[in-house]
Parts: structure tokens; C-alpha cells; sequence
């Protein structure tokens, strides 16, 4: 029975890996920094273990011996408001930079095999309209730059005879994320909530895929990966696809000079990413079960709907 450490087990990812590897018959520990917490990685099936992720001392001590140590750790500010604001990514570096370094470092003490980090796509340069494959290069915004941070402890994980598996996800989308929701009633307004060319690539995937995405790290040599629906929309089309399930108006685009004004995270986004997934396509059975969001928007629109009118 595979033993398996998850910090981040209570985020939008964490709450369904952790069943899935129940499901599968391993034995799963989760990390936790809150009696909230604690009770919500048992409702899961997980045995929790408090864990401060920034002392090095400790986390060795509540990853102890494990087989794979799975990297799910974030803190993303609670809306896109926020997102903007000074200083609103600092956690987030911290656990991408001292957190998981912490992590690899306490799962190579502990014998583990391999370590499977979360990253993030969309720091690849501009492709146009080509495929962007794990080889493209990347150039960073300033407020993720420690995203490479995070990276590099699993490439070190590699180095020093582990499997540092590296997961990069496109933007995530689900009923049960806020920048899904905010996105619907932004269209519904009438208002374009993502910037770039109309032929500007945006490429996404669901929670659930990606969440199953980690599960298929379990057996892939180590590496970097894209996380990606098998047919990445243009920005018209995603527009289009989300104002015709609403019923509403396709917005316009935010104009160009505009967009110019939010600065280095205006230009990260506004990029034209079109992600191939074929290399983990090629070494796991793992596909998207949603190939595109145009497929998705009529049961996120319903599901948020319900899930609204119970609030």
C-alpha cells in the first residue's frame, strides 16, 4: 500500500485527489494548520497531521516516512480585486519558495520516492497559434516568479536520485471556484473578464481533470507537464461559447492600450498559450474528460445557479 503525504488537501484540487487515492487503496496523510482544517481532511477520509509548512524542523516530522509526497499548497487571494492589490501574492510565495523546499527536502529524508509539485502554465512565453509544448520558454510575471521557486525543489528532488514529477496546470475552471463564478457574471454583464487578442489561445482545465491529472503523476517518470483541455479555445470563442450559454451579448475585448495599464500581470494574461498535453498523454492513460470549456459552461452555469439559490 502506497503511503502518501498531501499538503494543500482542503483546497479546490486537495478535496478531490484525496478521495481518489482513498478509492484506490493508498494510505493517505494530509497536512493542516487549523482544527477547521483537521475536520475537514477527516470528513475526507485522510488522517491529518498538523503541519507549520515554513519550519523545515516540523515538516520533516509530519511528512515522517512516506512513499510520495504530493505538493498541493497555495494561497490565492479570494477574488480578482484582491489579486491586484500590493503584496496580495506574498504567502503564495512563500509557499512556493520555503514551502516546497521544505517539503522535497523532508520527503528525501523520508525515503520517498517521488514528489509531485503543482505549477502553473501560463508562464510560457507567447506561441500565437502554435502548441506549446513542456520545451517552450517561459518568462514569468513579477508576482509569479517563485513559481519556477517551486519547480526547482522537485527538479533538485530529481537530481538527488528521486522522481520530481511537475504539474502545469492551464487556468483551472469549476462550479466551486470564485474566478469561475466571477467570469459568468462578468459576461452576464455584458464586460470581456479576460484580456489579450480575440486570436490570443487561452487554454483551461477543469478541476476534476486536474485532480485526476495528479492521480496519473503517481506513475509517470519525473519531469514537467502540461494539465490541459485537449482543444484550447481562442479568446473570441471562449467569450462566445460562455455569452451563448448565458443567452447575452458577446462582450468586446478589452482594448489593448487598457489592458497595457495592469503592467506585467496585464501581459502575462493576455498571452496566447495553446497547450499540448501529448507528453503526458503519451506516458499515462490520463485525458480530459471535458476536451474543451465551450463543453463545460452549460453545467457550471447550472451548477452555480443551485448552488447560489442555497445560499
Amino acid at each position: 500500500m502506497l503511503r502518501i503525504f498531501v499538503a494543500g488537501g482542503t483546497g479546490v484540487l486537495g478535496r478531490r485527489v484525496i478521495p481518489e487515492l482513498l478509492a484506490s487503496g493508498f494510505r493517505v496523510t494530509a497536512s493542516s494548520r487549523s482544527e477547521k482544517a483537521r475536520a475537514a481532511l477527516k470528513a475526507l477520509g485522510a488522517e491529518p497531521v498538523t503541519m507549520d509548512l515554513f519550519d523545515a524542523a516540523d515538516v520533516k516530522r509530519a511528512v515522517g516516512e512516506q512513499d510520495v509526497v504530493i505538493n498541493l499548497a497555495t494561497h490565492v487571494p479570494p477574488s480578482t480585486a484582491r489579486a491586484l492589490l500590493p503584496g496580495a501574492w506574498r504567502e503564495n510565495d512563500r509557499i512556493r519558495t520555503v514551502g516546497a523546499a521544505n517539503l522535497a527536502a523532508a520527503a528525501k529524508a523520508g525515503g520517498a520516492d517521488a514528489v509531485i509539485q503543482e505549477s502553473f502554465a501560463p508562464i510560457y512565453e507567447d506561441g500565437g497559434d502554435r502548441w506549446i509544448d513542456e520545451t517552450w520558454p517561459v518568462r514569468p510575471a513579477r508576482y509569479n516568479k517563485s513559481t519556477l521557486e517551486a519547480e526547482r525543489a522537485a527538479t533538485m528532488f530529481t537530481r538527488r536520485g528521486g522522481r520530481g514529477v511537475i504539474l502545469r496546470f492551464a487556468y483551472f475552471y469549476g462550479a466551486d471556484g470564485f474566478a469561475t463564478r466571477e467570469m459568468i457574471e462578468t459576461v452576464r454583464k455584458g464586460v470581456s473578464p479576460i484580456v489579450g487578442s480575440p486570436e490570443a489561445y487561452y487554454s483551461t482545465v477543469s478541476h476534476d481533470d486536474a485532480a485526476m491529472a495528479v492521480l496519473a503523476a503517481l506513475h509517470v517518470p519525473g519531469g514537467i507537464y502540461n494539465v490541459s483541455d485537449d482543444e484550447p479555445l481562442t479568446r473570441h470563442e471562449w467569450l462566445e461559447s460562455l455569452a451563448r450559454t448565458l443567452g447575452v451579448r458577446t462582450p468586446r475585448m478589452i482594448p489593448g492600450w487598457m489592458s497595457a495599464l495592469g503592467g506585467s500581470k496585464s501581459d502575462l494574461l493576455g498571452r496566447s498559450q495553446r497547450l499540448s498535453t501529448k507528453k503526458l498523454q503519451d506516458v499515462s492513460a490520463w485525458r480530459p474528460t471535458t476536451p474543451s470549456i465551450k463543453d463545460a459552461w452549460p453545467t457550471l452555469v447550472r451548477e452555480i445557479a443551485a448552488s447560489s439559490s442555497q445560499e
